[in-house]
């Protein structure tokens, strides 16, 4: 998790999807993340075809001349952002596992929304629900790490600790009542999983149709193979330690792939996956 390769992605992203910060803000959040209502922005000289209703009357009766209001959409959005790491979370490809993929695209929105005013708030799905308060920018990306160091989740250096022992495995019934008080609240939330070990497909169904919602399925070579030349095998349930073995559930993501997987927008760690997350939401 370098941060300074991180910065880089988004002075590379602004360079060449947003012409300035004006369409900055507007081609990437105001598209797909609203703000909470409407301010006042300025006059204009009312054209034949505008809006009468936008006419400021009292203006009118000063000047003798009609000009309409004009609005903006007030930023101060607030975007949840609900990472899984659960323990299959932790494969990867080439040193770069599908959760620190993640933190890196929580650490990319926080630089981001540094820039359009809005905030993150973040949800870590580990064995307990680990929450960080909404912030922007570095002091977000600061406080973020620091309380997952708290945790035992990041080491001292920085980086994600591989090793990490989860003490349980939240239910599926705490992971969506988890997200469900966040979509009833009208909550914009980039959800990063791989789907493997979350939610059920039931659990799914129910949460997928709500348009504030934005699913991100994390996956590594192993998840998209279709066929590999070794068995995959889990030594320990939650911990990988020595134990009786678990194979890999292939047909679980079969079955997701044939049915809610067409749901979802997927990001390969193998890829340029924080470009691959900006272009799927401009």
């Amino acid at each position: 998790m370098e941060l300074k390769s991180i910065q880089k992605v988004v002075s590379r992203i602004q360079t060449s999807l947003f012409k300035n910060s004006n369409s900055f803000s507007v081609g990437m959040f105001k598209s797909h993340f609203k703000g909470l209502g409407l301010q006042f922005k300025e006059h204009q000289v009312y054209d034949y075809g505008d809006d009468i209703r936008l006419i400021d009357w009292k203006l009118l009766a000063k000047t003798s001349h009609p000009y309409i209001k004009t609005f903006e959409e007030e930023r101060n959005v607030e975007i949840i952002v609900a990472i899984d790491a659960s323990k299959s979370m932790f494969c990867g490809y080439e040193g770069v596992s599908k959760l620190q993929a993640s933190l890196e695209i929580c650490f990319l929105l926080y630089l981001l929304t540094a820039k359009t005013g809005d905030n993150v708030e973040a949800y870590i799905y580990l064995d307990k629900i680990i929450k960080i308060p909404k912030a922007s920018g570095h002091m977000g990306i600061s406080q973020f790490i620091t309380l997952l160091e708290r945790e035992g989740l990041v080491t001292a250096g920085g980086k994600l600790n591989l090793e990490y022992e989860h003490k349980r495995v939240l239910s599926e019934r705490e992971i969506y009542i988890s997200l469900m008080g966040h979509l009833r609240k009208k909550k914009e939330i980039i959800l990063l999983s791989d789907f493997n070990d979350f939610l059920g497909v039931d659990e799914l169904r129910k949460i997928l149709y709500k348009s504030h919602l934005h699913c991100f399925q994390m996956l590594s070579p192993v998840d998209t193979a279709e066929k590999i030349p070794f068995s995959i095998y889990s030594s320990d349930q939650y911990n990988l330690k020595d134990g009786s073995l678990n194979k890999f559930n292939f047909k679980k993501i079969r079955d997701f792939e044939s049915g809610l997987g067409k749901k979802f927008k997927r990001l390969k760690v193998e890829e340029r996956y924080l470009e691959d997350f900006i272009k799927e939401m401009v």
